[in-house]
């Protein structure tokens, strides 16, 4: 089994104006824990760049480069995007085939949207998941918070059990590689 982690749009215009997301701090410091750890076990990390180019958040502009405070490595590797689904028409598919990735380890930005739907695409593609409860995370809405949100992603995404592999709920603390 061949693992890969991947950071889904943990960015500079979704993580440094206010209002921050929630649990911001703590969660880049879990991803970061998850990637040097994933990194020390020669496990590739990816980072997913989502792109709005009519939003202003174009390719390589200061706003789409990743949150400042993100341990990086020049091994990792970069798929952009332009959808919440990080597989549909970009390169992961392929990259992961390449490195015979068959577990997917999956945090970042935003819980209910590009987290959620890169969930459910790689499980109905046949990955096994790894949701990493602790380093995803969204802003607060007016329904519910941004904590409240991620939480109900994380319960719903690893209840289903229609996938061909069912998604596990993990922390930074207890991944293992």
């Amino acid at each position: 089994m061949s693992q890969a982690v991947v950071v889904i749009d943990v960015q500079r215009a979704f993580f440094e104006p206010e209002p921050l997301p929630a649990k911001a701090d703590q969660t880049i410091e879990n991803i970061n824990r998850l990637t040097v750890a994933a990194r020390a076990a020669s496990v590739p990390v990816v980072f997913i760049y989502h792109e709005r180019p009519q939003s202003g958040l174009y390719f390589n502009s200061d706003e789409w480069q990743l949150q400042r405070d993100l341990i990086t490595s020049e091994d990792d590797q970069k798929v952009r995007k332009t959808t919440p689904d990080s597989f549909l028409e970009t390169d992961l598919q392929a990259l992961l085939t390449e490195m015979q990735v068959d577990e997917l380890i999956i945090c970042g930005f935003a819980s209910e949207f590009c987290v959620d739907t890169t969930t459910r695409r790689a499980a109905g593609l046949g990955y096994k998941v790894k949701l990493v409860t602790d380093a995803h995370t969204t802003h607060d809405k007016a329904h519910a918070s941004g904590q409240q949100i991620s939480l109900h992603h994380s319960n719903t995404l690893t209840s289903i059990a229609s996938f061909p592999q069912k998604v596990i709920a993990v922390t930074s603390e207890t991944i293992s590689f």
